[in-house]
């Protein structure tokens, strides 16, 4: 996995380190242009977070768990990858010490640029 990010994003690394954990091989990139990133792999700005992982022919945009990384990878949909925009707070990285959680859902991105929902997290 591929992960580019800002050299200065906490966040990032714990969602890297959340990835090491469930088993994958991360190689982090710093960039000082992430929109060029976004724009490069067809993350639309208005799912834009605050990094961006490619792996295994998909894009992952975000806090998306491993474990829908891992449903992404066994069932091989054909799209362009997860998406999951902002940074919620309790996602994977953004863990809150009071175990604070807002609800999110990760994104299917098509092809096509079309969005479905791929997992939710209450």
């Amino acid at each position: 996995m591929h992960v580019h990010k800002d050299a200065y994003c906490g966040c990032c690394n714990g969602w890297i380190e959340h990835m090491r954990a469930a088993g994958f091989t991360v190689m982090a990139h710093d960039s000082a242009d992430m929109v060029a990133v976004k724009q490069r792999l067809g993350i639309p700005l208005a799912q834009a977070s605050c990094h961006t992982a490619e792996v295994g022919g998909y894009v992952l945009e975000g806090h998306v768990p491993a474990a829908d990384v891992q449903r992404l990878l066994r069932e091989k949909p054909a799209a362009r990858g997860l998406v999951l925009p902002g940074m919620p707070i309790g996602s994977p990285g953004m863990e809150s010490p009071d175990g604070r959680r807002d609800a999110f859902t990760v994104a299917l991105l098509g092809k096509d640029g079309s969005l479905q929902p791929y997992s939710r997290h209450p």
